[in-house]
C-alpha cells in the first residue's frame, strides 16, 4: 500500500516560533490556503482513506482537505504531535528563561529525555511508527486501485513524520536537521512485505502557485 503523510498548515506560533506540542494554535491565513492547495492535489490522487490527529491544527487541515476531496476523516490521537510537556507554549528563550535545568537536561540527554508533564522523543517516533504501521497493516490488499495497491492519506505533525522518516531510513537520531520539513508538505511512502520505502519527501510544489497572503 501507499502511505501519503502530511504535515499540518502553517500556525499562529509556528510564525512566532512556540512550541506547540499537544498544546494547539490556530492555522495563519496562509496556512488556510497551504491546506486548500495540498487538498486541490490529494483530489487529483485517487486515495481511499483519510486519517488525521486530533489536534486542532492538523483536524483544521484535515477537514479542508475532506471537503475538497469528499473523504470522511477517521481521527487517532496515537497521531498527535510530541507532547512536550512543561516546555509546550514557550519559545526556546522563554524555555531557558523558566526552566533551565529541565532544558539542559534535554539538550545533555537528548531523544531519551522524559520532558516533565510529557514524553521522550523516542517514546514519540515510537508510537508514530506504531500507529502508521498498524494503519499500513489494516489496508494491505484492501481497496486497490488499478495498480494493485491502496493509498491512504494521514494528515499529522513535524515530530511524527520525521521520526517516521529516520526509522524508515534507518538514520541515526540527530541527524534529520539536514531535511527540510515544511508545513502542508506532500510525503510519500510504500509498504510491501512490511517493509517501508520512501518514495517522496517533502514537495511542496503545490504551494508555489500560492498568492502572497495580505496581513
Amino acid at each position: 500500500m501507499k502511505l501519503v503523510i502530511v504535515r499540518h498548515g502553517e500556525t499562529e506560533w509556528n510564525v512566532q516560533h512556540k512550541v506547540m506540542g499537544q498544546l494547539d494554535s490556530p492555522l495563519t491565513a496562509k496556512g488556510i490556503q497551504q491546506a486548500k492547495a495540498i487538498a486541490d492535489r490529494l483530489r487529483r490522487l485517487k486515495f481511499t482513506s483519510l486519517y488525521s490527529s486530533d489536534l486542532g491544527r492538523a483536524v483544521q487541515t484535515a477537514n479542508i482537505i475532506a471537503e475538497i476531496c469528499e473523504k470522511k476523516i477517521i481521527f487517532d490521537a496515537e497521531l498527535r504531535e510530541w507532547n512536550m510537556g512543561i516546555f509546550e507554549g514557550l519559545t526556546i528563550s522563554e524555555m531557558l528563561e523558566k526552566f533551565p535545568q529541565e532544558r539542559q537536561d534535554y539538550e545533555h540527554i537528548g531523544d531519551e529525555y522524559i520532558i516533565p508533564k510529557g514524553e521522550s522523543l523516542a517514546q514519540c517516533r515510537d508510537r508514530g511508527f506504531r500507529i502508521l504501521n498498524a494503519i499500513a497493516e489494516r489496508h494491505s490488499n484492501q481497496n486497490l486501485d488499478e495498480t494493485g495497491d491502496e493509498t491512504v492519506v494521514v494528515v499529522t505533525h513535524g515530530c511524527v513524520l520525521m521520526g517516521f522518516f529516520e526509522m524508515v531510513l534507518d538514520l541515526r537520531s540527530g541527524n534529520t536537521w539536514r531535511f527540510k520539513l515544511d508545513n502542508a508538505n506532500f510525503c510519500a511512502f510504500e509498504y510491501v512485505k512490511e517493509r517501508w520505502s520512501l518514495v517522496v519527501w517533502n514537495d511542496v510544489s503545490h504551494l508555489e502557485m500560492m498568492e502572497p497572503c495580505i496581513a
